[in-house]
């Protein structure tokens, strides 16, 4: 009966990394359909690059940050319990990728291709790892300090802080230090508008991270005897207010409408195991409205081009669902109990400060010693012919 355990947990994990791996695709369809034609190789590049390169660094170095632990014993010992620990970081690896994905999509369009990978594994190696394991390993006794002062920890299921502000609030610093695109904001005031290439890839991304998603949250328990169809339905309601949030503030436009789902997905992870459905519903719904509202302002009134909108998007959102899982999680709310908004308040501060330290830092020594951005012919080119020799389609075709 112990192997029989140990196998479908290791099955259970195995699925839920399968789920989140299928979601870096959602990640760069997202990006591909959001920026110009001449990008759009580059986003299908970056993000498997990235991951790539997460993977060895997270394996090598990231995951003993977070937990103390390494792989640099022999292939018998790894595969004990039926390989559970391996398929363990397997699942946390692409939880991790997932923070150089979501800066992919801030920096587009303008940024240098191999500054960035240098930051991807700054960032996997010891910035994510860090917080990682503060809030999900009890390191230097940080949860047990915010328990005494509040009378629970700092409670985040799945992830939307640790892994969607932190992601979000890196992003940040590296969208302003690279500055925006060329001409998007001209000295008369005026913008030019850069839609969306592709809506249906947009979309097409939009429903591969959804989908991807119920791994993300409900795996998120780490062993089968722990999953919860609370999890699931509270994500599902949570995708539905935000879709509906963002379809009515966002004035029927398909670029907030598919990224309102996405807003409710990051704001329910951290309480989607304690709260009631209808809370969900609430926590989606506002996250919606958070990124349609602050999407607006940070590119219209203060000029910060973020291109897909990952810092309202994951920074924002998340930094709500930490908070909102200490609110609709207790149960005057409908909620289970066992958490406490000022651990929330506490834990999420934590987690935005590191982050946007960690982004100041990693992107600011890249600006000062390579350079962060492309040259003004080469971002008018356009990614894809300056660092891959190649556009989306070829302007002629081939007789011979």
């Amino acid at each position: 009966m112990e192997a029989l355990k140990q196998g479908t947990d290791t099955l259970f994990v195995l699925l839920g990394a399968i789920m989140v791996l299928a979601m870096h695709a959602g990640f760069a369809f997202l990006e591909l359909g959001t920026v110009r034609r001449k990008n759009q190789v580059n986003a299908l590049v970056k993000i498997l690059v990235d991951f790539s390169v997460s993977t060895v660094v997270y394996f090598v170095v990231g995951f003993g940050v977070a937990y103390g632990t390494h792989f640099f014993v022999g292939a018998e010992e790894l595969a004990a319990k039926s390989g559970y620990e391996l398929v363990r970081f397997f699942f946390l690896l692409t939880f991790a990728a997932a923070i150089p994905a979501i800066v992919s999509g801030g920096i587009a369009e303008r940024a240098k291709f191999w500054p960035q990978l240098i930051a991807t594994a700054a960032i996997v190696g010891f910035v994510y790892p860090f917080f990682e394991g503060i809030a999900w390993n009890q390191h230097f006794g940080v949860q047990a300090w915010i328990e005494s002062a509040t009378g629970a920890q700092f409670h985040d299921f799945a992830g939307s802080i640790v892994v969607h502000a932190v992601g979000g609030w890196i992003a940040l610093p590296a969208v302003v230090l690279l500055g925006a695109r060329r001409n998007r904001y001209r000295k008369d005031g005026a913008m030019s508008a850069h839609p969306p290439s592709s809506i249906p890839f947009l979309a097409l991304g939009a429903w591969v991270l959804t989908v991807g998603w119920f791994g993300f949250n409900v795996m998120s328990a780490q062993s089968l005897e722990k999953i919860s169809g609370l999890v699931a339905v509270n994500s599902l309601m949570a995708m539905v207010g935000g879709t509906l949030a963002a379809l009515m503030l966002g004035r029927n436009d398909p670029g907030f409408v598919h990224n309102g789902p996405l807003a409710g997905l990051v704001a329910v992870c951290a309480g989607s195991d304690l709260m009631h459905p209808l809370g969900a519903l609430a926590v989606g719904g506002i996250a919606g409205a958070i990124f349609v509202v602050m999407f607006t302002l940070t590119q219209n009134r203060w000029k910060i081009d973020d291109v897909l909108g990952v810092w309202p998007l994951h920074g924002l959102c998340g930094t709500w669902g930490g908070l909102a899982a200490g609110l609709f999680g207790a149960k005057a709310l409908g909620g289970l109990g066992g958490v406490s908004l000022g651990a929330q308040a506490i834990g999420t501060l934590l987690g935005v400060a590191w982050a946007l330290v960690g982004g100041v830092v990693v992107y600011g020594i890249l600006k000062s010693t390579m350079g962060l951005r492309l040259s003004q012919e080469e971002e008018f080119d356009g990614a894809d012919l300056s660092i891959h020799k190649i556009s989306l389609t070829t302007d002629r075709e081939v007789n011979w």
